[in-house]
């Protein structure tokens, strides 16, 4: 399985073109369910594992790997499955997000597939999983449902949005309020919007909220078009790598490559790794990237934006 995931140069030039890399596997049924292979680090068969009392129910236990502790998190019951039986068919997929690793306990891990973005969709909406999925797209005849994971994660250890004093700047609040200050926010993910909306509240600073690449776009071409400065009103752009039908990278690139939107700020809110966003900030050509989810950076993040703009005399 290691030989799936060794590539990952390779991987990386995938990115910049709209495209991605999905590893489908299956939890207790026929299902097939899928993750960014980005986001993972290995694949491994179930080792032994350590039970901890009073830890959250779909934890399943922690394991020892590469010289760290990893709690396992049961991915079926975290989504409202049933529970996996037989771990000794089982798989753990060791990820890494939002600057923490832990390890999914899945079933039989099936392939990896290359796909264009466009063919990741929206989930329909009323499905019984709805709530944990960012995507949906088709293999053969099989749908792969792509899984939410900042949301499981959210439901064991909830995001703080809370800003610490010493980041909150009175004067600049005052600002935002007064000036209205919004900024748009494009993500697939309703746990990461909420967290970052809570956060922005905060320090005074609006959000309009887009939920892919094509859709943030479309709405900024339309406001483009309305006249006037699209930096007078809108403060930055604030973009998932990951989305639905266009990707953050992608999104970008047409930013700039827009003459009446070129100029917009944009950041990369991921929780992608840092050193491969420095790469693709770099490449695509946005201003700056964040990791998910720190509130007191990302509130901070802003308000030196907004400074920088009122130093400039541009608000």
């Amino acid at each position: 399985m290691s030989k799936l995931l060794s590539s990952v140069d390779q991987r990386t030039q995938l990115v910049g073109e709209n495209r991605l890399e999905l590893l489908t596997f299956r939890l207790a049924g026929r299902q097939l369910f899928a993750l960014n292979v980005f986001k993972i680090q290995e694949v491994v068969q179930v080792p032994a594992l350590t039970a901890v009392p009073h830890s959250h129910p779909v934890i399943c236990g922690v394991t020892h790997l590469r010289d760290q502790t990893i709690s396992v998190i049961d991915l079926s019951a975290a989504i409202g499955g049933p529970p996996l039986q037989g771990r000794e068919n089982c798989n753990l997929i060791v990820t890494e997000y939002n600057r923490s690793v832990q390890a999914f306990l899945v079933g039989a891990v099936d392939r990896i597939v290359n796909l264009n973005w466009e063919l990741i969709l929206p989930p329909p909406k009323g499905t019984g999983r709805s709530n944990y999925l960012t995507a949906i797209t088709q293999l053969d005849d099989d749908i792969v449902e792509i899984l939410d994971v900042e949301r499981v994660l959210a439901d064991i250890i909830p995001y703080e949005t809370d800003v610490s004093d010493d980041v909150l700047d009175d004067n600049l609040v005052d600002e935002a309020i007064n000036r209205n200050i919004t900024l748009l926010m494009v993500d697939d993910s309703t746990t990461a919007m909420q967290q970052a909306k809570d956060t922005l509240a905060n320090i005074g600073v609006k959000m309009v909220y887009q939920q892919d690449g094509l859709k943030g776009l479309s709405y900024l071409k339309q406001l483009a078009a309305e006249g006037g400065d699209i930096n007078d009103k809108l403060l930055m752009v604030i973009t998932d790598a990951e989305m639905p039908e266009m990707d953050g990278y992608r999104l970008t690139h047409e930013i700039r490559q827009d003459p009446l939107l070129k100029d917009l700020h944009v950041i990369l809110h991921t929780s992608l790794s840092g050193n491969f966003n420095e790469a693709m900030v770099k490449k695509v050509g946005c201003d700056d990237f964040l990791s998910k989810f720190q509130p007191d950076l990302l509130a901070k993040t802003v308000q030196n934006h907004i400074r920088k703009r009122l130093e400039e005399g541009s608000l």
